[in-house]
């Protein structure tokens, strides 16, 4: 990939074919996560309707048991989300080039790490399954808001609910017979078929992110997250090395300065 359009993908300075190309690489991401999530752990990650729907029902059954376990799943993705928020802004405020990478790289080391030690800590199933469906939590959790902050809500890629709907919606205007031309009191009903193609993107993403991600669980194991995290990886890399270039820039300017002012005395004195 070019490092233009690498860069472009999660800079600070956004444009909207940028924030769809990264919503459908991150809709990839999650579908593999996900899908490969229910392997690893027999549980969905991303779908908070579903782990709030179980909470109800286990309240109402007294497991509470399953009621903790769900009340954990939904702080971890509360957590996930807003850790991200707090890395964006505290990029925004600080004018980083990489105010939305940093938070796509704590996902691929998060990702990184459950691929490289998932194996090993298998045989201890009782702590393993809890922490690992906390850990998915999470990490979806950090990639919505991620998505959802650098599109203004536009895009979601961690649950399809809203996108499935969204895409009922745009088949209804376009099959829908308007029986008038379009005047002050008469507005024909019209298909956004541009919204449609980006919906339907993301559905497919996530579909096709869930069946790799599915078959690398069933025949290669936890590792199979690890291209993920180096996806993640490649996604963020280019504006996080423009922040250390312009650290670096920084850093040499102020030593030139000190040295301005104080002379090339190794104590610091002026000459």
């Amino acid at each position: 990939m070019p490092v233009s359009y690498l860069r472009a993908l999660s800079e600070s300075k956004r444009t909207r074919r940028a924030n769809i190309h990264l919503g459908v690489s991150l809709a990839f991401v999650a579908g593999a996560v996900n899908a490969g999530g229910l392997l690893a752990v027999l549980q969905y990650t991303s779908h908070m309707t579903g782990i709030v729907s179980s909470l109800a029902d286990n309240l109402v059954l007294g497991n509470l048991a399953a009621v903790t376990a769900g009340l954990a799943s939904v702080a971890a993705f509360l957590g996930g989300a807003a850790y991200s928020t707090i890395l964006i802004n505290w990029g925004r405020h600080h004018r980083t080039h990489s105010a939305y990478a940093y938070a796509l790289l704590w996902e691929a080391l998060l990702l990184l790490g459950f691929g490289l030690l998932g194996n090993s800590l298998d045989g201890h199933r009782a702590l393993f399954t809890p922490a690992t469906v906390l850990l998915l939590c999470f990490i979806m959790g950090l990639q919505n808001a991620i998505i959802t902050k650098i599109s203004n809500a536009e895009i979601r890629t961690t649950h399809m609910t809203g996108i499935v709907t969204d895409i009922g919606i745009e088949l209804g205007k376009m099959l829908y017979i308007n029986l008038g031309e379009e005047s002050a009191r008469y507005k024909p009903v019209r298909a956004d078929r541009s919204r449609l193609r980006l919906l339907a993107t993301l559905l497919s993403a996530f579909f096709t992110g869930g069946a790799l991600g599915a078959a690398g669980f069933k025949y290669v194991g936890y590792v199979t997250t690890v291209p993920l995290a180096l996806f993640l990886i490649l996604l963020a890399i280019v504006p996080l090395l423009d922040d250390l270039r312009t650290r670096r820039r920084l850093l040499l300017r102020h030593r030139v300065r000190r040295r301005d002012a104080y002379g090339r005395h190794p104590s610091g004195e002026r000459p």
